[in-house]
């Protein structure tokens, strides 16, 4: 199939538009790219194109600014990483054997799952223990194959806890670039991936890259407190964007 014909000009401009905002919030809140582009994209692909996309252009934003990013992570975004790569190939067998409509579901509770966990009380700043980092991980993993989405069990894990407010971002941006690598090779290895998706998200990239930029300059800009409430209304939004995609 020929990606660049199979759909109609507005559900590709709309794709576009979708990579520009999902990169914005990205750089202004240090996640949300794939929450938000993989709903939009699922209107147009397949669920498992738009993870495939998606991972593809975490991959190239990420890898466009890794030196920032290894510079400023926490020593626990390489321990999550590493145990994601293990366990998504598992998420994403599940999601070749689940019906679109029941994946658009799952979908969807994930997205409010993630929005309840960062209205707890914020934790301390001391990372914790193996257990709690381990199980991030593996829940982590699980959602990067199955979703394209590994930021739910990882955005509360550092926005709840009273860390800077650039190791927090960098430790979860770091992540959200290596994490895609277990969904585009276990793909290939079932076969499901189509390589024109690169190319599509070539297409897609310039806007991506456009966005994170600017809105790694408007995060600069904002107090933390502000910046952590809008981290809230993010999750929100996305999880009531694919809730009313349900209905």
């Amino acid at each position: 199939m020929d990606l660049f014909t199979a759909y109609e000009p507005w559900q590709l401009i709309a794709a576009l538009a979708a990579a520009f905002g999902s990169a914005y919030v990205r750089g202004l809140t240090g996640f949300g790219m794939a929450i938000l582009l993989v709903p939009v994209l699922a209107l147009a692909l397949t669920p498992i194109d738009a993870v495939l996309l998606a991972n593809f252009l975490s991959i190239f934003i990420g890898m466009s600014e890794i030196v920032r990013l290894v510079r400023g992570a926490e020593r626990s975004a390489w321990i999550i990483a590493g145990i994601v790569l293990l366990t998504a190939p598992l998420g994403f067998i599940a999601l070749s054997l689940t019906t679109p409509s029941v994946a658009r579901l799952i979908v969807a509770l994930i997205a409010f799952s993630a929005f309840l966990a960062v209205l707890l009380p914020r934790r301390p700043a001391a990372q914790p223990g193996m257990v709690a980092t381990g199980g991030v991980g593996v829940v982590s993993g699980l959602m990067t194959g199955y979703a394209g989405m590994p930021g739910p069990p990882v955005v509360p894990y550092y926005v709840g806890r009273d860390i800077p407010r650039e190791t927090a971002k960098a430790s979860m941006m770091l992540i959200f670039t290596i994490a895609p690598f277990a969904g585009l090779a276990t793909g290939a290895v079932l076969e499901v991936l189509d390589w024109q998706l690169a190319l599509l998200a070539l297409g897609l990239f310039p806007a991506v890259l456009i966005g994170n930029k600017l809105g790694d300059r408007a995060s600069g800009r904002m107090p933390d407190p502000v910046w952590r409430t809008f981290v809230g209304v993010v999750l929100a939004g996305a999880a009531l964007a694919a809730f009313l995609r349900l209905l």
